[in-house]
């Protein structure tokens, strides 16, 4: 079968749509888009013909994506969504659909995971949604089987919609295809983008799922609720010196696992197996607060350069209340060791969780301070659909807009729609706004970064003379 795989575009710009939080984003980040790349690799492993257009980080505009699959002329075509971008993602799709009567077209993503049924009942021309994993369930599809046999869908049937229960999850993901070898048949580094590695970076993952709760991290609730898995430490080190052979170009990569370091363990044991492949890339991972300084030792030998976490506030208070499940002291004493390990950190925080004030967002930015992270982030609280922080929020009626397109500002930017006691949603974004060039314009920011670039001016200076050239107009200016 002849099967294409779309991201499609949107507001024509770079729309980072992989992202937990998808937007246009102010750095110029762009992830690699590896749910989808996972699904390609399974497709074409079991014969199918596949094209992949990732119309955001190619630059293929709406009016281009038309004749590219009239080209191709494909049985099936999956098409990836987010919350933000959903009105959009549907227009494309039903414009699919219109122009290729012969193709079923299927959904993907967080957002039609969340709410499979208002979706289906929204757009009538679609095969079906996938709801979760789509690994397994649209192979079994592009494979032939009848839809509604098929666990993980939402289908269109002439009754109407029908769910066909929760998705097989990939309980051996050393099964699946390597992401490397995906990448090297269809996308280029140079099309992606991330701030806080050296360019080009590239993607991967090598977990599904995450055992912590927290109420409003998206994939672990929507994409992954079927637990915990890994990658065998041999099987990320594989595919870590596929990644070298492959790109040559490649400078760093980033490893974007909800929290990398679950297992204790198995971090020392990933570490020792990149070590003993020769491993030479610099890579980045997201990391918990409680990480030891013993495994921290052990990912710099392996080659780790730099550790994101996600602070979030510095109310105990308001991280008891997400059910972050680490405290401000434990924060602390990460930046500490990491320090000590010789490795960077990107530090990310959240404003307008539940119990937010002025006084705690101020919290907030003195412990951003304290910490001295080489990076860091300040978003809006952006709660999504299928996530417990949503259903709470939408619950108490803080939730400005039931309206999906205004979770972004009109040039695509993140926005907030959501409104707390005596803080408003534009307070919240004002807030990360002054936040953000607060804490990066800075003179002892700013000296260190200087000496840093001065030191290592083709690796470090070379990554913040990138980052800031993106950056510049949203940080001088404070633009949304």
């Amino acid at each position: 079968m002849r099967v294409s795989v779309v991201n499609p575009p949107f507001m024509d710009g770079r729309f980072s749509r992989t992202s937990r939080s998808p937007a246009i984003v102010k750095s110029g980040t762009m992830y690699w888009p590896f749910w989808l790349a996972y699904l390609v690799g399974g497709l074409e492993r079991a014969g199918h013909d596949v094209q992949f257009l990732d119309c955001p980080a190619r630059g293929i505009p709406a009016v281009e994506l038309p004749g590219l699959l009239k080209g191709f002329d494909p049985s099936m075509v999956v098409v990836d969504t987010s919350t933000p971008s959903i009105v959009s993602d549907l227009g494309i799709a039903g414009m699919i659909a219109a122009d290729l009567p012969g193709a079923r077209v299927f959904l993907v993503g967080t957002h039609v995971s969340a709410l499979p049924l208002q979706t289906l009942e929204q757009a009538p021309f679609l095969a079906a949604v996938a709801v979760g994993e789509y690994d397994l369930s649209l192979l079994r599809a592009a494979n032939g089987e009848d839809l509604t046999g098929i666990p993980g869908l939402g289908v269109n049937t002439p009754d109407g919609p029908v769910l066909t229960g929760p998705p097989e999850p990939v309980e051996d993901l050393d099964s699946l295809p390597f992401l490397a070898d995906v990448y090297r048949r269809h996308l280029r580094p140079e099309d992606y983008f991330f701030a806080a590695a050296r360019f080009p970076s590239v993607m991967t993952i090598t977990s599904r799922g995450c055992p912590f709760r927290c109420s409003y991290c998206v994939w672990p609730q929507v994409l992954h609720p079927g637990g915990y898995r890994a990658r065998s430490p041999e099987n990320v080190a594989r595919e870590f010196i596929l990644m070298a052979e492959y790109f040559p170009q490649v400078r760093e990569i980033v490893v974007e696992d909800d929290t990398f370091s679950v297992d204790s363990e198995r971090v020392f044991k990933v570490a020792e197996a990149l070590t003993a492949a020769g491993n030479r890339l610099p890579w980045t991972a997201n990391t918990r607060a409680n990480l030891s300084l013993e495994a921290m030792y052990a990912m710099k030998k392996a080659g780790c350069r730099m550790l994101i976490v996600g602070y979030e506030s510095g109310s105990q208070e308001i991280l008891n209340g997400v059910s972050k499940g680490t405290t401000v002291a434990q924060n602390l004493e990460f930046s500490r060791r990491a320090r000590k390990a010789g490795l960077m950190v990107h530090g990310c925080f959240m404003a307008g969780n539940p119990g937010e004030t002025r006084e705690t967002l101020e919290k907030t930015l003195a412990m951003a301070m304290k910490l001295r992270p080489d990076t860091a982030q300040f978003f809006p609280i952006m709660v999504y659909p299928g996530t417990r922080l949503f259903q709470q929020y939408l619950r108490e009626g803080r939730l400005s807009t039931s309206d999906f397109s205004r979770w972004l500002t009109p040039q695509g930017l993140h926005n907030c729609v959501v409104n707390l006691p005596g803080l408003s949603s534009e307070e919240l974004v004002a807030f990360c706004d002054s936040a953000r060039r607060r804490f990066y314009l800075r003179p002892g920011y700013i000296g260190r970064k200087a000496l840093q670039s001065f030191l290592h001016p083709f690796t470090e200076g070379r990554r913040n003379l990138k980052a800031f050239g993106v950056f510049r107009k949203h940080l001088l200016r404070g633009s949304r």
